[in-house]
């Protein structure tokens, strides 16, 4: 039995779709690395009782944040989107965090940087506020090392590819990373939006929407590239498609992020028929109603769609592109120093 929600929200549930394909569920995906972190932290003595801790957010881990304050008894602090909606809202201030809400903008990146400059304002004038640095502390790998257990345990030992976003490299690269020490030919394949800084496609910008989540406007030193096998960027309109056609086909009612990584698994089922290939729905379709499933008319057929095969991300093209990576390095303009607490640079989205 459960002592705390967050475990219960925390926790996945592994879906057989049929035919090699599997759907790693979560309620709440950064549950997972919020309450490892902080219990990380806890345990170090790096955080101690009355500390608060801190960071940005545009929605989701704002929520797992304060649902690890609240069970470790710590106070929370969130520099939050103009995404947060108000049920979100709402929840933080029941639960007793306090929330810095930027003004509304359009741009992501200058959304991004007014949300770094206040975090740094508040270090300076709160001694013992911590800030958590969700996209470049490693010791959000930790909660995914349990995950990567659960998969191992359950796919049995065929050939396993594992699709998701990238976003804070802390998912997808930490699930790689803990399943290569028992199944080192795992296959990790990247889903970013165009327009995310983090595997170069900065200049090609989505004419309907960056899909928030899954990449970035500034470096983020969680990822690491050389981890990735394959990566596809997917456009708001592919992305749609897949999220209604989970939902249609399997029932399944998660988010945007999902959608573009169920339409990169299933071309990656094609690619190699033999094996398992496992993606990952990081959250429920509830915040999708209307930008997404109220114009499920507008979805495509998936056997109508494939992906532009790239050999570079300068040839990037919309409304979806695939590339072999080869688990190279970083492209230009996406390094990141890693680091803990007070002194670090850089942030999240």
């Amino acid at each position: 039995m459960d002592t705390h929600v967050s475990a219960a929200i925390g926790r996945p549930d592994l879906i057989d779709l049929g035919e090699g394909l599997i759907c790693l569920r979560f309620e709440t995906m950064k549950v997972v690395s919020a309450l490892a972190a902080v219990r990380t932290l806890v345990e170090e003595g790096t955080v101690r009782p009355g500390d608060t801790l801190m960071d940005s957010s545009s929605g989701i881990y704002a929520y797992a944040l304060a649902l690890a304050c609240h069970r470790y008894g710590l106070g929370c602090h969130i520099v939050g989107s103009t995404t947060v909606d108000r049920t979100l809202q709402l929840q933080l201030e029941v639960l007793g965090a306090s929330l810095d809400l930027m003004e509304p903008g359009e741009d992501l990146k200058l959304d991004q940087d007014r949300r770094v400059r206040r975090v740094h304002e508040l270090l300076e004038a709160e001694p013992r506020y911590h800030w958590m640095r969700q996209y470049h502390d490693p010791v959000h790998y930790e909660g995914y090392r349990e995950i990567a257990d659960l998969v191992h345990r359950s796919v049995g030992e065929c050939p396993l590819t594992v699709v998701g976003g990238v976003g804070s490299g802390s998912s997808t690269g930490a699930l790689a990373t803990y399943l290569r020490r028992e199944r080192p030919d795992t296959r990790l394949v990247g889903v970013q939006p165009f327009g995310s800084l983090t595997f170069g496609s900065e200049e090609v910008s989505d004419p309907d929407i960056i899909i928030a989540g899954i990449g970035s406007a500034i470096p983020l030193a969680n990822v690491d590239h050389s981890l990735y096998d394959t990566v596809h960027w997917t456009g708001f309109g592919a992305a749609l498609s897949g999220s209604v056609d989970v939902l249609r086909r399997h029932a399944l009612f998660a988010g945007l992020s999902t959608g573009a990584a169920y339409l990169a698994a299933r071309w990656e089922r094609e690619v190699e028929p033999r094996g398992t290939v496992l993606f990952v729905a990081p959250d429920t379709g509830h915040r999708y109603t209307e930008s997404v499933f109220a114009r499920h008319g507008e979805a495509r057929p998936l056997s109508e769609m494939k992906p532009v095969q790239v050999n570079g991300p300068e040839e990037l093209a919309l409304p979806w592109s695939r590339m072999e990576w080869d688990r190279a390095g970083a492209p230009p303009r996406t390094h990141a120093g890693v680091g803990r607490g007070h002194g670090a640079g850089g942030e999240d989205g």
